[in-house]
């Protein structure tokens, strides 16, 4: 793990890491001003829900619309984080609403959270203390299958294992 914290590589289904197109990734956010530029080109339509959000492993904030893959976002790449996030207008700046490590394709732990932080912050951006939803995945030493835990349940959905309390999606890293 590095200074910046643990990266995360893509878990989820080959083809979609496969229909990546190499610089076709989220709108890449590493100032004020591009932030600015990218928000003022979105309808209102888009900006009443979340957009998909990646954390690169160069702490960059990367956006695309709702419903693309993270994968594609991260340009098939590693990340710090990735999820879903929201912004709102508040007076003279731009804010995160809401932002969640929701993401099936890289399993991001919560403790990805000071990776976000950090690139909020870098891009000036009005943001909570922490993710506003947080998604706890893990993958269960029985049948291998990746899981999402409510309500403090580690137990695996698929075949009922008891799933580790610590992070463990990825079993390469």
């Amino acid at each position: 793990m590095s200074a910046r914290g643990r990266s995360y590589r893509y878990v989820g289904p080959v083809e979609l890491k496969a229909a990546v197109r190499p610089g076709s990734g989220g709108c890449r956010i590493s100032s004020a001003a591009e932030f600015g530029g990218w928000i003022a080109g979105r309808s209102a339509a888009e900006l009443a829900e979340p957009f998909t959000f990646v954390v690169g492993t160069d702490g960059v904030l990367r956006l695309a619309p709702r419903r693309s893959e993270h994968v594609a976002c991260a340009d098939g790449a590693m990340v710090f984080s990735a999820g879903e996030i929201g912004f709102v207008r508040e007076a003279d700046r731009w804010a995160v609403s809401e932002v969640s490590n929701q993401s099936t394709g890289y399993c991001p732990d919560v403790t990805s959270w000071p990776a976000v932080a950090r690139a909020l912050d870098d891009v000036g951006l009005g943001r909570p203390s922490g993710f506003t939803h947080e998604v706890v995945f893990r993958r269960c030493p029985g049948c291998q299958e990746h899981n999402i835990v409510r309500e403090d349940d580690f137990v695996c959905v698929f075949c009922g294992s008891d799933l580790p309390k610590t992070w463990n999606v990825d079993p390469i890293v």
